[in-house]
């Protein structure tokens, strides 16, 4: 089935629950200073178990831009080992970020995305920004996690993120709750720049969790567990 070209602005529930796996392509711009990291998720890569996250990243609209998603949505961009996520982070503290719009963050006390579309202020011809290249996003529209016993509560607060929870995760970006979450299935990553590296398609039509993926999960959780204590 062709992917769907997404566009649309924040569905009702029934509507959501409809699109869910639902494949879909969309274009806007990564807010990387609003990514958050979902985890420790482990992965095993030539057989050797490594700890990392998945990063999930919300997808702003690009203003005149006709194929551009006409509202923010949440992208799962993949996994990612722990150093990547620490150098990621140095590297969008320090570089500014070209945004199309003011992200949910610079808000004027509201965190409210769309209250800049009608407040726009006359740019010069000196003072335009460059034209911004669109990221393309092929996912699979999902849901939120279901947490196990094993799996300690999220805390905002202290932006450390044990599970997926779509509505909470959309609030801390200053997203609405109803704000649709995809999960990148795109195949074609770049050799040079391996991460994140996306979900694998066949995971996510896979109806239970072989008994090796549980241990681990296990072990994950009661490390974290260990540590948060001590």
């Amino acid at each position: 089935m062709e992917p769907l070209k997404f566009s649309n602005a924040y569905p009702s529930s029934e509507e959501l629950d409809s699109l869910e796996f639902r494949k879909v392509v969309c274009k806007g711009v990564f807010d990387d200073k609003n990514s958050i990291y979902v985890g420790p998720r482990s992965r095993s890569i030539s057989g050797v178990t490594e700890n990392g996250y998945y990063v999930i990243t919300p997808l702003m609209p690009i203003h005149d831009y006709p194929d551009s998603v006409s509202s923010p949505i949440l992208v799962n961009r993949g996994w990612v080992p722990r150093s990547w996520k620490e150098k990621f982070l140095e590297a969008s503290h320090d570089e500014p970020f070209a945004d199309p719009l003011p992200s949910p963050s610079q808000a004027d006390g509201t965190r409210s995305w769309w209250r800049f579309w009608s407040k726009k202020e006359p740019v010069s011809s000196e003072d335009q920004v460059p034209s911004i290249t669109p990221n393309e996003v092929i996912g699979v529209v999902r849901g939120s996690e279901k947490p196990s016993i094993f799996v300690p509560a999220n805390d905002h607060e202290s932006s450390q993120w044990f599970y997926i929870d779509v509505p909470s995760i959309a609030r801390h970006c200053g997203l609405p709750e109803n704000t649709i979450y995809v999960e990148d299935v795109n195949e074609n990553v770049n050799p040079s720049n391996p991460y994140p590296v996306p979900k694998d398609v066949n995971t996510l039509i896979r109806s239970s969790v072989m008994p090796q993926d549980h241990l681990n999960y296990i072990l994950t959780w009661c490390a974290t567990a260990f540590l948060l204590a001590s």
